[in-house]
């Protein structure tokens, strides 16, 4: 309808006082303008939609049988009008996140219980997922954020660094690395190692600094998840080279860790998003909180990177 809401407005208006000067009133329009959307919107659905006489104003057959889609369109309108604001505002609307594991069980959860003391409104949904998926999940706008490695430089997304993660050695007590303070690759590789699957960061990150040091590892298994290379190390099937934010992520008490020698093992974790289009105001909330909590996170020793 092309004259608009405005004009819907005043038809519900005069149709519930009866009167042109009461309607005028309560929409704080003068009278002469009133009268003139009216007659707009009866010149644009071709029917008269009041009988008016001195002493009173009734709706017309065509007005009373439109009278319910009028007022069903405005408070749909009126509804969606509202639902904007609420979304704007952070009372309610939508975050979908895509995390590699490690994050969401290391550090995440503190940032979304702050998160969801400030917009309880909010639906939130977390898919942790190897670093690959992260890429396609965000490229594909399945979620509005991804939490992850910068990992193939997709030019269609945008990635703000957050910290470093640091990779370390994981291995049981009274093994031969205890006598080490920082083993080198050449005395990694004569143990077997536990590695995590193909597409995960972790993974990546091994191979190109095996790659570096022109070395081979015998591996002992390949598992999907940080918490089950650490059972598997602990089990004494092999080491594991991991993330040192594993230690959050995992139980790794009673387990031993050390740096790895001349090894750049480390992984640059940060925020992808579509380079395209700006964050919703939900994801964009989330970031904030983000940038806040973290430095406090590593202050309470909570948060374990390459800074400490």
């Amino acid at each position: 309808m092309k004259q608009g809401f405005r004009h819907i407005r005043a038809f519900l208006a005069v149709a519930r006082h009866s009167s042109f000067t009461q309607a005028a009133g309560q929409l704080h329009v003068s009278q002469p303008a009133l009268t003139v959307q009216i007659k707009q919107l009866e010149d644009e659905l071709g029917t008269r939609l009041f009988d008016r006489d001195r002493r009173q104003v009734s709706l017309t057959e065509a007005g009373r049988r439109l009278l319910p889609a009028m007022q069903r369109i405005l408070d749909e309108f009126d509804g969606a009008v509202q639902q904007g604001q609420d979304i704007a505002d952070l009372k309610s609307g939508r975050l979908a996140i895509a995390s590699l594991p490690s994050i969401a069980a290391a550090w995440l959860p503190e940032v979304m219980r702050t998160y969801r003391q400030r917009y309880p409104g909010i639906d939130i949904q977390i898919d942790d997922v190897s670093a690959d998926s992260i890429i396609t999940l965000v490229r594909e706008e399945q979620v509005d954020i991804g939490l992850g490695p910068w990992g193939n430089r997709d030019r269609t997304l945008a990635f703000t660094p957050l910290m470093e993660d640091q990779m370390v050695v994981f291995f049981p007590p009274e093994h031969p690395l205890q006598q080490e303070t920082c083993p080198s690759w050449k005395q990694l590789t004569q143990y077997p190692h536990v590695l995590t699957s193909r597409g995960s960061s972790v993974r990546q990150s091994v191979h190109r600094a095996l790659e570096a040091e022109g070395v081979d590892i015998e591996i002992a298994c390949e598992v999907a998840y940080l918490s089950t290379a650490i059972s598997m190390v602990r089990a004494g099937l092999g080491v594991a080279v991991l993330p040192l934010s594993t230690l959050q992520a995992a139980s790794c008490e009673g387990l031993e860790y050390r740096p790895v020698a001349g090894s750049s093992l480390r992984r640059l974790l940060g925020v992808l998003q579509l380079r395209r289009q700006p964050l919703s105001a939900a994801a964009q909330a989330f970031v904030e909180v983000l940038n806040e909590r973290l430095p406090l996170l590593a202050d309470q020793g909570q948060l374990v990177s390459d800074t400490e």
